[in-house]
């Protein structure tokens, strides 16, 4: 008679998998965020990254059966969050600087 009951080794083995396949999300996006080819998409790759990161602490919570870990999880969120902030702010301004420097190259352009 089958009572429906999972062995707990069956979910340590869906998690073990799923940490698997998304340590190699991580290394894919890293590779993607080194080959570019534009800055927007490397502040992409590393909100990815963080958010693929989450996903591994909050397995690894269920796994251990850990609360704490979610806590982390919280916290990398936030952290995750301001890189990309500040990591946006950068892009920003590294965009508005070659605007600028377009705009005085055709100026001295259009004086000549």
């Amino acid at each position: 008679m089958n009572t429906g009951v999972v062995p707990i080794e069956a979910y340590q083995a869906v998690y073990v998998s799923v940490l698997i396949v998304l340590a190699l999300l991580v290394v894919l996006t890293f590779i993607r965020v080194i080959k570019g080819p534009r800055l927007a998409d490397r502040v992409v790759g590393v909100n990815v990254i963080g958010t693929l990161t989450i996903m591994m602490i909050c397995v690894l919570s269920l796994m251990l059966a850990e609360g704490y870990l979610l806590d982390v999880a919280l916290i990398y969120a936030m952290i995750s969050f301001l890189a990309v902030v500040v990591l946006t702010k950068i892009y920003l301004g590294v965009y508005l600087e070659r605007t600028e420097r377009r705009m005085k190259k055709m100026e001295q352009s259009k004086a000549e």
